[in-house]
């Protein structure tokens, strides 16, 4: 599966010849069991792209080696394949992905496509699940439409004798022995936590348990942990069943989602009016990326708009025809889609992506926000204020 360290190497490949070769295979419900109408449609696929190939003159070698990879994909374990190629710079990368994308297809550009990556990520996160009990921990993890229980640890907790001894002095004493094991054991789990975190790292935290259990257990969550919890639901550890767990954690990550958007983009619409960190349509949302006040970057799932990219700075703007570049009054040339500048800029630096689904409200606004970390702008009239002051 594919990493998010794999994604930023794809997202700082770019090659001024426009030679980069993305391509996305999405397996369908086979008609026959010989598959042939997924070699079928590889070919195709290549077919098409083969004008453009001749055009650039650099992308057939990949192209011919994709082809070769028809009969191959045959099923392909039920799971949809990526291919990211470029051959002026020798690069070659596969991957498996879930069968989530919205279909086949196969691009050439300056640019690798990402834009079916970065669906997948804000879909599918790395999910840390964790059932507790009393006694029972049970750990596991869903990524990339996958769970798998990662780790299982019981604490033994002390019983307590027929008789309470003196005046219940006995009883008393075991019962706070009891509470501290107890103590002992969500500590445990805590750190457990944080070392999944340190070693392997996850986006989503989800928490099974009694209501009971909860205030026991919430104390002794790290910062971090706390930061990453999206949600609660009641399980015995003991009993619960993995596909029973994947429902649950589906269902809150679909509700934390939809809840997350609908804060974020009353945020960014009331920021926005007031001057102050949100950036409404492409144009405010490519300079705010531009000078790094991008913290979430939220795209409509049909956006598309053509922009022009300066030839010797890389500064990219709105599309206007026969400029200069606004930077450095180079030649610009015409990008016939920003989406995969943008989200590439928004990947190599560590920017939250959403995609936004069909919303008449969001595409009235331009399909694209950004809620912003800072206003560069207003540290520029801050500092300019002070110096005037001084």
């Amino acid at each position: 599966m594919i990493t998010r360290e794999n994604v930023v190497e794809l997202a700082r490949l770019e090659d001024a010849s426009g030679c980069t070769v993305s391509f996305y295979f999405q397996p369908g419900i086979p008609q026959n069991k010989s598959h042939r109408e997924e070699a079928i449609l590889v070919k195709d696929l290549v077919r098409d792209a083969l004008p453009q190939s001749e055009k650039s003159k650099c992308a057939g070698e990949d192209l011919e080696r994709i082809l070769g990879m028809a009969e191959q994909l045959q099923g392909n374990r039920r799971q949809a394949k990526a291919v990211f190629a470029c051959a002026t710079q020798n690069f070659w990368r596969e991957y498996d992905l879930p069968p989530r994308l919205a279909g086949s297809k196969l691009v050439i550009g300056k640019r690798f496509h990402l834009r079916p990556l970065t669906v997948i990520a804000d879909l599918l996160p790395r999910v840390c699940i964790a059932l507790a009990g009393r006694t029972t921990v049970r750990l596991f993890e869903l990524w990339m439409g996958e769970i798998k229980e990662t780790e299982k640890f019981v604490s033994q907790l002390p019983r307590r004798g027929r008789s309470d001894g003196f005046a219940g002095y006995d009883a008393g004493h075991a019962e706070r022995h009891v509470d501290h094991e107890t103590m002992l054991h969500f500590k445990k789990l805590a750190n457990r936590l944080r070392i999944r975190q340190e070693r392997v790292g996850f986006d989503r935290l989800i928490l099974g348990c009694r209501d009971g259990i909860w205030p026991l257990l919430e104390p002794h969550l790290h910062p971090y942990a706390k930061q990453r919890l999206i949600g609660r639901f009641s399980f015995d550890p003991a009993t619960a069943g993995v596909e029973e767990v994947r429902q649950e954690c589906e269902r809150i990550l679909k509700e934390f989602r939809e809840k997350r958007y609908r804060e974020l983009f009353a945020k960014v619409v009331g920021e926005a009016k007031a001057n102050g960190h949100g950036a409404l349509g492409i144009k405010r949302v490519l300079r705010s990326i531009e000078t790094g006040e991008v913290q979430t970057l939220l795209l409509g799932q049909n956006f598309a708009a053509p922009a022009s990219e300066c030839r010797n700075c890389g500064h990219i703007e709105p599309l206007k025809v026969n400029i200069a570049c606004p930077s450095c009054g180079s030649e610009t040339r015409t990008i016939e889609d920003v989406t995969d500048a943008l989200l590439g800029s928004a990947v190599r630096n560590g920017i939250e992506i959403i995609h936004v689904a069909p919303d008449p409200e969001f595409e009235r606004i331009g399909n694209v926000a950004a809620l912003l970390r800072f206003r560069a702008d207003h540290n520029t009239n801050v500092a300019l204020q002070h110096v005037t002051v001084s």
